[in-house]
């Protein structure tokens, strides 16, 4: 089992320094060793674009392996993201260990089948408590959308401006481009956007016929 760390900042001007600091406390009171130095990315919360995260994920990882964050946003944009990475991981047999929830740092010394049991018992709560916020999230986001279309039809304006489009083309294109060079898989692409699945599938099949 070895252990790695990511680190992620919003903005390229934002330091990483407070949570390298953070991450580097944490493995010296605990006397752990990292395999590598910490990966990091200075990318914006917009495009969410992570090289560094990709590489980790994708390549370094392996079952068994644990990971540390700072926070459980630096694994997502929004709360369904972060979801998705965590059943991600469950599913690699990594275990996530979160600075900011301390039930995510517990030490526990038991047998192995009962250990299992407890890390998998303590990461479904965690997914479980983000799948919850997650759909509170999306609930709340729809309800200000109707309430907002509502609003149009009041003031007469929604005939004049029809549903609005998900996104501008050339911004989809530019999205769909690193979908298929490999930089980002379609569902995250599609939340990149604030498209649903089937959304951006419609989009993707007018790409490929050359309809805007």
């Amino acid at each position: 089992m070895s252990y790695f760390a990511y680190h992620r900042v919003s903005t390229k001007q934002q330091k990483l320094d407070r949570g390298l600091d953070e991450i580097e406390k944490f493995c010296k009171e605990r006397g752990i060793v990292l395999k590598s130095p910490v990966f990091t990315d200075k990318q914006s919360g917009k495009t969410f674009d992570r090289p560094r995260y990709i590489v980790l994920k994708e390549d370094v990882l392996r079952e068994g392996d644990t990971l540390i964050i700072t926070e459980v946003d630096r694994l997502g944009r929004n709360k369904q993201q972060i979801v998705e990475e965590l059943n991600d991981f469950k599913a690699m047999g990594v275990r996530v260990m979160i600075l900011e929830l301390p039930t995510t740092l517990m030490e526990i010394k038991t047998d192995e089948t009962l250990n299992r049991l407890i890390l998998d018992t303590i990461q479904n709560m965690v997914i479980e408590l983000f799948a919850c916020l997650a759909e509170s999230e999306l609930e709340k986001k729809n309800k200000r959308q109707m309430q907002g279309i509502q609003a149009m039809k009041d003031r007469g304006d929604w005939d004049k401006y029809g549903r609005p489009k998900k996104c501008a083309w050339d911004v989809f294109v530019a999205m769909y481009e690193k979908v298929e060079e490999g930089i980002i898989r379609p569902c995250d692409a599609a939340a990149e956007l604030g498209m649903s699945i089937p959304t951006f599938y419609r989009y993707r099949d007018k790409y490929r016929k050359g309809v805007k």
